[in-house]
């Protein structure tokens, strides 16, 4: 019997029908199913749904719980806050959509019953993730300390821009005079990398990318990294503060504070069913290939 804790936030009010398909399929598939309290709380709100299942409250409990998986029903950016639950723990994380295809949650409402029921058979496989680690030098604490998409600093209660010291290994790599600077991952190459003109790099590519958010200098271009170095960056800025996002989790950190940024001491496990691959996600979100002149 597998167990299958469920975490999400808002769900439209169309995607009802689909949730209770959902939880129909567990529960033919005999799993003990556990529900994170405030989506439970949420869905017998706003649907009266009745729901009475066993409940989860926090990332302590839901690590301790340790389920086979944790089912996250909503978009790319409840995975990510998702993944500030799951932590460290290694617990695989399936992504289902209730909205538009995304790029970790690829599995369609439609789809959603029966790739369940083939992962449940043992038909998926499992892509461990590259993660980013952050800690500043200082009194400052960033809790949770890591990032599945990006880590990026920029200005604080200014227009002005910001200069951003930055070091690899050691060794002075440039000064980005700009609004901030992103480091991302290769999963989180297709999110905010992407809008600011950074490469998309295959999920499982060991590199980092450095991507500047509106530089002064346009000759300062994204650059592509090895995933095993260590970044410092020093910040200077009008303000006495600038702003450091993990993710979807925000922290405002004194101007001066060097931010040592590397690769985590683990991976996000995310599972992938044999009708999904980047490429074909690639494909259908960007609509690549739908030039009719190709």
């Amino acid at each position: 019997m597998a167990s299958i804790a469920i975490y999400g936030k808002r769900i439209p009010d169309e995607a009802r029908p689909f949730i209770e398909r959902i939880l129909g399929t567990l529960q033919e598939e005999g799993c003990q199913v556990t529900m994170y309290r405030g989506f439970q709380k949420r869905l017998n709100e706003s649907w009266d749904l009745g729901l009475t299942l066993p409940e989860y409250t926090s990332a302590e409990t839901l690590q301790a719980l340790n389920p086979d998986f944790l089912m996250v029903i909503g978009g790319d950016g409840t995975i990510l806050d998702a993944c500030s639950q799951v932590g460290r723990s290694g617990i695989p994380l399936i992504g289902i959509n209730t909205g538009r295809l995304g790029f970790l949650a690829n599995i369609t409402r439609d789809e959603a019953p029966a790739s369940l029921k083939r992962i449940l058979q043992g038909a998926y496989r499992i892509e461990e993730r590259y993660t980013l680690q952050a800690s500043a030098e200082g009194p400052e604490l960033l809790d949770p300390d890591f990032a599945l998409n990006e880590i990026a600093v920029s200005r604080k209660g200014t227009t002005s821009m910001i200069s951003i010291h930055v070091h690899l290994n050691g060794q002075f790599l440039n000064t980005y005079w700009a609004d901030g600077l992103i480091i991302s991952t290769p999963t989180g190459s297709t999110g905010y990398n992407l809008s600011c003109g950074g490469p998309i790099l295959m999920p499982l590519s060991p590199n980092f990318i450095l991507t500047p958010i509106a530089p002064h200098n346009l000759t300062v271009r994204p650059l592509v990294i090895p995933n095993n170095g260590i970044l410092e960056l020093r910040i200077e800025a009008r303000e006495d503060s600038y702003l450091c996002s993990m993710d979807s989790r925000v922290f405002s950190l004194d101007v001066g504070t060097t931010l040592k940024i590397q690769q985590a001491d683990f991976k996000f496990r995310l599972v992938q069913t044999e009708e999904h691959d980047f490429p074909t996600t690639l494909r259908n979100k960007l609509l690549w290939g739908l030039d009719r002149r190709n």
